[in-house]
């Protein structure tokens, strides 16, 4: 009886890895679930106020998740809006200053022409009309070198607020970046800062995922391929274990361009192959794939 209950018990162990080998054999192609990751860093330095974002936690885009301490920016903002305030006194009325002069220019015109018609009736003399029309051109030549004078003070003085101007938009921008939004719509991968810490340009706060989208990363081999191209539709298995699959609509999204030595832990079609194509395919997620999860495709239905 004890040889008989051996030989049944490796009748069923062979009987398991064949059914095993079965299992596997049925898609043209395994992997596992990847998503697309982004790292969200700090743009700014300065003490973590508050940062809410926590790991399995969706977010969609543009979400409010934390804030960085930005007093002392926005004390240097309202300094450089005073500051500009204070330049722009310094620009002058060009058309008050000049007014009284543009006057007497106006006034040694009529002169001019009234010394002219009593010239022209011998009433006057050529030298009396000859030293009005000096002092009219030196009245000009005022005139000129005063408005060339109060051109470059307001040039001066605009390019001079435009710089501050310039410097008040790049602190309303550090402000803004103060507040700590989601990128993208997503969930919380890792949460790497938390509030009381002092972050820098640059500081990891937290990684988010679209898991709304995530694809399956498989290896096929070159006969495979051959049958392939981008935006074809296949059939893609989620394997949870224990026999439960689910089963999505997928999109073949990217192909790789150069072959590479089948990794450890991947099957394909034919496992003899040694060198294999990388290829994503996109799925849209019900909630239940996770990064990390294994799964198959078919490529013919």
């Amino acid at each position: 009886m004890n040889k008989i209950a051996v030989f049944c018990l490796c009748l069923f162990g062979l009987g398991a890895a064949s059914a095993c080998h079965r299992t596997i054999g049925e898609y043209d192609a395994t992997g596992t679930f990847e998503a697309t990751e982004v790292v969200v860093s700090a743009e700014v330095q300065g003490e973590i106020l508050s940062l809410d974002a926590e790991e399995g936690e969706n977010v969609s885009v543009g979400q409010f998740v934390g804030v960085i301490d930005s007093v002392q920016l926005v004390l240097q903002r309202q300094q450089l809006i005073a500051s500009n305030r204070a330049v722009n006194t310094r620009s002058i009325d060009i058309g008050k200053q000049i007014a009284a002069l543009q006057e007497q220019i106006r006034k040694q015109q009529r002169e001019k022409e009234r010394f002219q018609n009593l010239f022209e009736h011998h009433a006057a003399t050529q030298k009396q009309v000859d030293d009005i029309d000096t002092q009219l051109q030196v009245l000009q030549k005022q005139l000129n070198a005063q408005l060339t004078t109060l051109g470059q003070n307001n040039r001066g003085v605009k390019d001079e607020s435009e710089s501050v101007v310039l410097q008040i938009a790049r602190l309303s921008d550090m402000i803004a970046k103060c507040r700590i939004k989601a990128p993208v719509a997503g969930m919380i991968m890792t949460k790497y800062a938390q509030a009381g810490e002092y972050a820098m340009p640059g500081t990891p706060l937290f990684k988010i995922a679209n898991m709304k989208s995530p694809f399956l990363r498989v290896y096929v081999t070159s006969d495979q391929l051959a049958g392939l191209q981008l935006n074809q539709s296949v059939e893609v298995v989620a394997d949870f274990g224990k026999d439960n699959i689910r089963t999505y609509q997928g999109s073949i999204v990217w192909i790789g361009d150069k072959s590479e030595f089948t990794p450890k832990g991947i099957q394909t079609k034919n496992e003899r192959a040694n060198l294999v194509y990388p290829i994503k395919i996109r799925i849209q997620n019900d909630g239940y794939v996770k990064i990390g999860m294994y799964g198959g495709v078919h490529f013919s239905k």
